[in-house]
């Protein structure tokens, strides 16, 4: 089957295995978080793939770098989400810490990619 140019990115691959990981996190947040931090946590971490496929599609390096930067700033917006998380008691430390390393090694590659559309 054809593969997209993102769906060869190790980036969006490690991108889609976050999303699992956070929707698996949260599922046990209180109802009262369905519209609120959970929806969130939610469009955030599915904008990170989408920007990391979007910028794969755009043909100046200038554009892609813009779109693996929207990502970046997306996976960081998990991450401050995440941290609420676990201080209003949704989401038990231990799970945090391993998906915080999760969002570390998507941030440097997508450092790593962004950084190399300037090269």
């Amino acid at each position: 089957m054809y593969q997209f140019p993102y769906e060869r990115l190790n980036v969006w691959k490690e991108s889609m295995l976050l999303i699992k990981e956070v929707y698996q996190a949260i599922i046990k947040f209180p109802k009262s978080e369905d519209y609120a931090l959970k929806s969130q946590l939610k469009r955030a971490v599915v904008s990170v793939t989408s920007n990391i496929a979007e910028g794969s599609a755009r043909l100046s390096p200038k554009q892609q770098a813009y779109f693996f930067q929207m990502a970046y700033g997306s996976l960081i917006e998990v991450n401050c989400q995440l941290q609420i998380a676990v201080s209003l008691g949704y989401l038990e430390e231990e799970s945090y810490k391993s998906l915080r390393e999760h969002i570390r090694q998507i941030s440097s590659q997508l450092s790593a990619l962004r950084n190399r559309q300037f090269k």
